[in-house]
């Protein structure tokens, strides 16, 4: 007598026109329920196994020539599965992408159709490639849920590199609700943390085949899930003998002033939003440390509505409140050029003295397509998203700054901080490692949606993966304090007002094995998965 799961696969196999569009769609969608900040993980199994079934019901086509080659081998029904379960999972993942077009909605708010769906679908191919090569490489069975796995890694990867990279709710970050699940990615990175957790979700698709021994069915289900159960073991036990070592003679101050999106930059303003940050800057501190004074003070990305560098006036008024012997780190656009040479903008932040001087400053290099910059301005006549008509220049690169009285820092502005492997200047730059990461972002662009909440955990994952604090500063989004093995100290919440004065959680004594072969780890793992998918018990 057939199972459930057999019955549920059956059906999904013979699922045909519409009904296939919409289940494709559907378990799409249903995914991101595992995605923060809900992480309802239990989410990603139906929608996995059903999409394996769906690609088990596409159909190969035998034709001739270039198009037809295209079609039979690319661009077929697996293909499609997996592209309408792409457009289901992006549309629910980056919905809040919207929120940003309503800030000047007058202007931008007829883009929103096109942006969504756009987006999701342009990305949506990865899915469709994957589910496609699945198809192409595998028969129905336990070697297409681990080629099904492997290409999905694979994808990943490419999402976060091709076209300047969007690597944003790489399936590895469901887990980070869990300060032990998130350990492995010390080893081998979040995409390795990815590897494991679609090929456990996957996997449930095994007890569907009915033509296959019923004890390997359940086998191939549980090992993967086992897997995860050592995974959270390992990292369970690493955080029983965890550091708890901070930075001596250090007082952090984090200032969210939370300022709307749509009075950010309106000139009458200014003045406002100055003294807010000040205000903010100078509060008495609460709790264990009340009658102390921070030693430094860090604002947000674009914390001052106005050009800060050649500002002496404003200069001035900042320094009455930077502490004796510290500074203030600050975000802020810049301004070059004149008397000839063509301006540039630049998204950047600046380390101010107590003297009213710019010690250091890092520009952002990985600017947003359409929100800072338009590609191939030349042909495309669009306003971006940002304040002004002129797009920003991209900084250098990666650095560490010198800032008195701490560590160096390696700077992350905005959506920087979720470049798995790409948080801190490589070996050759000269540049020397950082002791702590600190990213400054404005997420107040996405309102009170999932989007603040997909960025933070993001972001905490550098933190584990390098062994570095991260001190994460927002002008509102979720400003936190996250320690080398990415839990959270201290944070603020969406929308709120107020300040955080935290101690600077010092670097991992022993550098993790990430921090030291980079994203070279999942490449092995690829090769080890490869070699199981070859088992002759696997047929």
């Amino acid at each position: 007598m057939p199972t459930k799961f057999e019955n549920w696969r059956a059906q999904a196999v013979n699922c045909k026109n519409w009904r296939r569009v919409f289940l494709a769609l559907l378990l799409g969608a249903v995914s991101v329920l595992a995605l923060p900040p809900i992480h309802f993980v239990p989410a990603l199994l139906p929608a996995f196994a059903g999409l394996i079934w769906l690609i088990d019901g596409s159909q190969r086509q035998v034709t001739s020539g270039w198009r037809q080659f295209l079609r039979a081998h690319f661009l077929n029904s697996a293909f499609a599965a997996g592209w309408w379960f792409g457009l289901g999972f992006f549309i629910a993942g980056l919905y809040w992408i919207s929120f940003s077009f309503l800030v000047d909605a007058q202007q931008f708010a007829w883009m929103i159709p096109f942006a969504i769906f756009g987006l999701s679908a342009a990305f949506a191919v990865y899915i469709g490639l994957v589910s496609s090569l699945a198809f192409r490489l595998s028969k129905p069975g336990y070697r297409r849920i681990i080629y099904f796995s492997m290409l999905w890694v694979v994808f990943e990867w490419l999402r976060g590199w091709a076209f300047t990279g969007f690597p944003w709710n790489l399936i590895g970050t469901v887990w980070t609700f869990s300060d032990a699940m998130i350990q492995v990615t010390s080893l081998v990175g979040v995409m390795g943390l990815s590897l494991f957790t679609v090929l456990a979700a996957s996997s449930l698709a095994a007890l569907g085949y009915k033509d296959k021994p019923q004890r390997l069915r359940y086998q191939m289900t549980v090992v993967p899930l086992l897997i995860l159960a050592v995974i959270w073991g390992g990292g369970a036990w690493r955080l029983q003998g965890a550091e708890n070592r901070f930075v001596e003679n250090v007082q952090l101050r984090l200032v969210q002033p939370n300022i709307a999106q749509k009075d950010k930059w309106k000139s009458n303003l200014r003045g406002k939003h100055l003294n807010n940050l000040l205000a903010l800057s100078e509060a008495p501190a609460l709790g264990e440390y009340a009658g102390r004074k921070p030693t430094h003070i860090i604002w947000p990305e674009t914390a001052t509505p106005f050009f800060l560098e050649g500002n002496d006036a404003a200069l001035r008024v900042i320094a009455q409140v930077i502490p004796k012997k510290g500074a203030l780190l600050t975000g802020s656009p810049r301004r070059t050029g004149g008397g000839g040479i063509p301006a540039q903008l630049w998204n950047s932040l600046h380390v101010v003295s107590p003297e009213a001087k710019i010690s250091a400053t890092f520009d952002k290099f990985h600017l947003v397509p359409f929100g800072e910059y338009v590609p191939l301005r030349k042909y495309v006549n669009f306003a971006k998203l940002t304040a002004g008509r002129t797009d920003f220049s991209s900084g250098p690169g990666l650095s560490s700054i010198a800032v008195p009285g701490l560590p160096p820092v390696s700077p992350l502005i905005c959506y920087e901080a979720i470049f798995s492997g790409q948080a801190v200047p490589p070996p050759k730059s000269g540049h020397p490692r950082p002791g702590w990461l600190l990213n400054v972002t404005n997420d107040a662009w996405f309102g009170s949606s999932s989007g603040p909440y997909q960025h933070l955990a993001a972001a905490r994952l550098r933190a584990v993966e390098e062994g570095l604090p991260l001190v994460r500063v927002a002008n509102t989004g979720i400003s936190a304090v996250v320690d080398g093995y990415g839990r959270t100290l201290k944070k603020l919440e969406l929308n709120e007002r107020a300040v955080i004065d935290a101690k600077l959680p010092a670097a991992l004594s022993n550098s993790t094995l990430f921090s030291r072969i980079g994203s070279w780890g999942l490449p092995a793992l690829l090769l080890g998965f490869l070699l199981i998918s070859r088992m002759r018990r696997l047929d």
